[in-house]
């Protein structure tokens, strides 16, 4: 079975970080750091039954 990957892009806001995943509608997290908001963006990933099994960041 191939490994599925999809992008997430994470942005500088005013006060904090916030990141989505283009390609999968409601996959969102805010953190107040690069690194926290990742995490938290893989953990809402792993707590769906439809999630995909990687994630890329990007950093823009």
């Amino acid at each position: 079975m191939a490994t599925m990957r999809y992008a997430i892009v994470i942005e500088k806001a005013p006060a904090n970080y916030a990141a989505y995943v283009p390609d999968l509608p409601g996959y969102i997290a805010t953190g107040s750091t690069v690194a926290e908001t990742e995490s938290l963006i893989r953990e809402a990933k792993s707590n769906t039954s439809t999630s995909p099994p990687n994630i890329t960041s990007c950093e823009t």
